[in-house]
């Protein structure tokens, strides 16, 4: 089984990098970006680290693999397809694993098809990294069986949901309604306790209702995912929002979460730490409120 990434950020790199430590054989990758500069670099030295061998074009990735993993970002994934659908065949399985709706899941599946290559959507539900590739997943398509049994010997954990596409990307963007949510409102949270040093007593309080809850620790947690990836994760709630309009729910809690998501890509506050998520929900009321120069 020959595997190439479509898009070789983030995800594709750690999933890439569990797949060739557990047991693939060659992984190869094309990414549109793999040239331009400031992003090369990051490119060229995760290729390097996960052994990964990156390709030139679409048209080289599609020759070099029979499945084709796309992990572009969410606003790009129709772009992808369109750009690769000429080089496929019969032989390949598409299997896009970005986080967009259900109509653009059926769209790109309408993309795909007249290649004969077999449209998988993929949905994934939980963070990449500390899971690689068996963090958990939802595929959907008349070829999701086939696929799902293709990967179970290289130890990924992907389960159908359903022949029909749309239901995996459903399933994972209501649940991000909940989970984006609570990162969302948990930094908004500590931003106003934090400036009243109310903090500790809210997280005593949350404890009496909801008990088994290490809070401190999931606003740390919570936060070092806004800081991180605000700017992602606002795309996908839009997407969110709009399914919902779709289904005449009017999004005022996705709205609402992109909106605090934005506001962290706004304020550069990944830049300002660096990349990393910060230590502790502290650091992020100190880097927002504290006057610049002040000790």
């Amino acid at each position: 089984m020959r595997i190439g990434f479509l898009g070789f950020g983030e995800a594709g790199f750690h999933i890439a990098k569990g797949l060739l430590a557990h047991s693939a054989e060659e992984i190869v990758a094309y990414d549109i970006h793999s040239e331009t500069p400031g992003r090369s670099e990051i490119i060229q030295r995760r290729a390097a680290e996960a052994r990964v061998r990156l390709t030139r074009s679409n048209a080289e990735l599609a020759g070099a693999a029979d499945t084709l993993f796309s992990v572009v970002t969410c606003d790009q994934a129709l772009t992808a397809a369109r750009q690769t659908v000429s080089y496929l065949e019969p032989r390949h399985h598409y299997a896009d694993l970005n986080s967009v709706s259900p109509s653009v899941k059926q769209a790109l599946a309408a993309v795909i098809q007249p290649s004969g290559a077999r449209f998988v959507e993929i949905a994934v539900m939980a963070p990449v990294p500390p899971y690689e590739h068996t963090v958990p997943m939802l595929a959907g398509g008349h070829a999701a069986a086939d696929l799902v049994s293709m990967l179970a010997p290289f130890g990924m954990r992907v389960e159908v949901a359903s022949t029909e596409i749309g239901v995996a990307a459903a399933t994972k963007m209501f649940r991000s309604i909940m989970i984006k949510g609570m990162e969302a409102l948990i930094t908004e949270c500590v931003l106003a306790a934090g400036r009243y040093g109310a903090a500790e007593r809210v997280f005593a309080s949350l404890a009496e209702t909801y008990p088994g809850v290490d809070w401190p620790a999931m606003a740390d947690y919570c936060v070092g995912r806004v800081v991180v990836h605000g700017e992602r994760r606002a795309r996908e709630m839009d997407e969110v929002a709009e399914t919902l309009r779709s289904l005449d729910i009017d999004p005022i809690m996705a709205e609402a979460t992109a909106r605090r998501m934005d506001w962290s890509a706004q304020h550069g506050l990944k830049a300002r730490f660096g990349g990393q998520p910060p230590t502790s929900y502290r650091d992020l009321v100190d880097a927002v409120f504290q006057p610049a120069g002040r000790d």
